[in-house]
């Protein structure tokens, strides 16, 4: 055999990186990959992410094709045996990186990302006060009655059919308090105030078409905040691996407008009304 002769995985390999990264970079720009967008929030969250596959999408590429050229240039078997790089050479090959790195991370994602922190967390005010609870398998929204306040629950309490988040019949603020099951309603254009429980094991609360996503953790409250944009039926889904029933565990948020909203709380009965 030639000593010379190409090997024939330093010819399908380069080829191959070359066709990876052009498809990636195609599948970006003419795919429509991503949801609607329903809140608030979501079209700051959408903005992190596009600035987070720009900067990072040439070098993806230019790591790609760089790799492909070693290997290309390296394809003979005769080829001479390595030489190090320079230290010069290897000091720039790791603050360039570093740097370029630092600039995106600290730039541009706190630039973008801090006010949308704000709006997931910074508590605004005439928030709509709701709870969720995570349970296998399982989403039970509630809302404070006409006092404002959620009522106590207790652990001890919960059945599955009669009192499925263990409210406290003896306290007068549970008496009033809105159970929904395996739905969430909300208005449009108000910022909702989302505390989260779980139950019994960790689920996560998201919503992809509000960007949204929270864990539920037991022995926990955990919140969010969103403000949904555009009425509409929209799925529920967990996130996170919960058990033999997680793909089950679904339900909807509806976003109602005002005007529907209230309507839809006013022929609302308490729990143990």
């Amino acid at each position: 055999m030639d000593d010379r002769s190409p090997s024939p995985l330093s010819l399908a390999f380069p080829l191959a990186l070359v066709i990876l990264a052009a498809a990636v970079v195609g599948t970006f720009f003419l795919l429509d990959w991503r949801l609607d967008v329903a809140s608030e929030h979501g079209r700051g969250v959408d903005q992190m992410i596009f600035f987070l596959l720009v900067c990072t999408g040439p070098l993806f590429v230019a790591g790609h094709l760089a790799v492909a050229w070693f290997v290309w240039k390296s394809r003979w078997r005769d080829t001479p045996a390595y030489l190090p790089p320079s230290p010069r050479a290897e000091w720039l090959a790791t603050l360039i990186p570093v740097l370029l790195i630092g600039a995106v991370a600290e730039g541009g994602v706190l630039a973008i990302g801090m006010p949308v922190w704000g709006q997931v967390y910074r508590e605004e005010p005439d928030t709509l006060p709701v709870e969720i609870v995570g349970k296998q398998f399982e989403w039970i929204a509630r809302y404070p009655g006409r006092d404002g306040k959620f009522g106590r629950t207790e652990p001890t309490l919960i059945d599955d059919v009669e009192n499925p988040l263990g409210l406290d019949e003896d306290d007068p603020a549970a008496t009033d308090d809105i159970v929904v099951r395996g739905a969430l309603y909300l208005p449009s254009g108000r910022a909702a105030s989302i505390r989260i429980r779980s139950l019994d094991v960790l689920h996560s609360f998201a919503v992809p078409v509000m960007r949204t996503k929270q864990d539920a953790v037991p022995g926990l409250v955990t919140r969010t905040q969103m403000r949904p944009t555009t009425p509409g039926k929209y799925e529920i889904t967990c996130a996170e691996l919960c058990g033999m029933g997680h793909y089950r565990m679904r339900g909807y948020v509806n976003v109602l407008t005002p005007e529907e909203f209230e309507a839809w709380r006013a022929r609302q009965v308490g729990w143990f009304e």
